[in-house]
């Protein structure tokens, strides 16, 4: 059974920046491809992000292309987000999942959700 743990969240101004970790248990964390989702109160989950398992290929949603950067280290399990220049439209419970099988921009084709952590931005 895989476990997933996000961190990281918190209130922040409009304009600032955090990172968000996603810490995974189990041995084959390096086979897994990993993404970001977020769910806005009132809001279907949305793709945000998305890292195949050897780090090359990353791939985001247009809301946040130039602002969001994910990553990886395979070392520690994690798989990070990097949120600069963050709008309140950014509020949302962000979540990590591991991608299973279909589109990496569909939510139903990713298991072993994480609990979330909450971002607000304060405009």
């Amino acid at each position: 059974q895989v476990q997933l743990v996000e961190s990281g969240g918190g209130l922040v101004q409009a304009g600032g920046s955090l990172r968000l970790s996603c810490a995974a248990s189990g041995r084959t964390f390096s086979s897994y491809t990993m993404g970001w989702f977020r769910q806005a109160p009132g809001k279907e989950r949305e793709f945000v992000a998305v890292i195949t398992w050897r780090g090359g290929n990353t791939y985001y949603t247009d809301s946040v292309k130039g602002r969001f950067t994910i990553s990886r280290d395979n070392a520690k399990n994690t798989v990070y987000l990097q949120m600069n220049s963050l709008k309140p439209e950014d509020t949302a419970v962000y979540y990590c999942g591991i991608w299973k099988t279909g589109s990496y921009y569909s939510r139903g084709s990713y298991d072993y959700w994480g609990q979330g952590t909450q971002i607000t931005v304060s405009s």
